[in-house]
């Protein structure tokens, strides 16, 4: 069989995108003696623009444009990003069909003084650059004050131990992977708090065309993961997720169960609808749907609604 002997990665220059990137690197490698995989890091927008909230300049897209060009015009054949960066609607031309086995999809809160969230003083600043974080910080300490928190993880650490909050809310699996984890405070867990959308799934992207790639990256395909990840943006499709909406899902298989829970909220966390449906595997796609059904029917239309207003 002809197997093409270099493979170029996509990936963006920030310390935890190259940790992915080299991480899928070994693992193709690994898996194909004889591969040899090469990295192109690139600057995107989303890099650059870091003065701005995330949602006021167009949302999580702004992060993999530049990688999708390069993949479309053939200077890289695979992309790696973690998913909760991209889009739900797929780019033409491009497939994301494998995912790695999730990594801690929780969020975590670092404080200065190595306090929990129900132990921080009022008004205190946390830094965070979700507003999913934000409304389901704000609801369970309204008196707390969310500061915008932007840039790479080392950067968002850094302002942490420079003063310039008294906590920040960061992703588990990016700290873990950075080795970093030794500085978490506190795991936020289910049910008070949710993460994002495939929060701590890497997943590879490709060319439709390229079957020879894909025949490489299949394998790496980590089915459980691919069935949650499915499951949570469907349910952000049906809701319209985007950065601009306090949306948070998360979907596991527990004893061949699916349990799912999902909230929309206001972004002062004032009112917070919330959702939780446990089921059979095989009803996944279903449960998705029953999901986003009961969180329109609470009311998260009026949410959206009055979030695209004010933005």
């Amino acid at each position: 069989m002809h197997m093409k002997k270099i493979v170029k990665i996509a990936t963006r220059q920030s310390e935890l995108a190259l940790w992915q990137a080299r991480h899928v690197a070994a693992l193709l490698e690994q898996r194909h003696p004889g591969l040899i995989v090469e990295l192109l890091p690139l600057l995107t927008r989303g890099d650059r623009i870091l003065d701005r909230p995330l949602a006021s300049i167009g949302g999580k897209g702004l992060f993999l444009k530049e990688l999708e060009v390069a993949l479309l015009n053939g200077e890289a054949d695979l992309a790696v990003h973690s998913m909760k960066d991209v889009p739900v609607l797929a780019t033409p031309g491009l497939l994301i069909d494998v995912v790695l086995e999730r990594a801690n999809p929780l969020d975590a809160l670092l404080s200065t003084s190595g306090v929990k969230l129900a132990d921080l003083p009022a008004g205190a600043r946390v830094g965070t650059g979700s507003l999913r974080r934000q409304a389901q910080l704000l609801a369970l300490r309204p008196d707390l004050q969310a500061a915008d928190l932007r840039g790479n993880v080392n950067t968002r650490v850094r302002k942490l131990q420079e003063g310039q909050y008294e906590a920040i809310i960061l992703a588990c699996a990016g700290l873990e992977r950075l080795g970093l984890d030794h500085l978490v405070t506190e795991t936020l867990a289910p049910p008070g708090f949710l993460p994002a959308v495939t929060q701590g799934v890497i997943c590879l992207q490709y060319r439709e065309e390229d079957q020879h790639l894909r025949n490489l990256v299949r394998p790496l395909n980590h089915s459980v993961t691919a069935l949650c990840a499915d499951t949570e943006r469907a349910v952000s499709l049906q809701l319209q997720g985007s950065c601009q909406l306090p949306l948070a899902v998360y979907a596991r298989v527990r004893e061949d169960q699916l349990i799912l829970d999902a909230l929309v909220g206001t972004r002062d966390g004032r009112r917070m609808l919330r959702c939780h449906q446990e089921g059979d595997l095989a009803g996944a796609g279903p449960m998705a749907a029953a999901v986003a059904a009961e969180l329109l029917a609470q009311g998260a239309g009026e949410i959206m609604a009055a979030l695209s207003h004010s933005s």
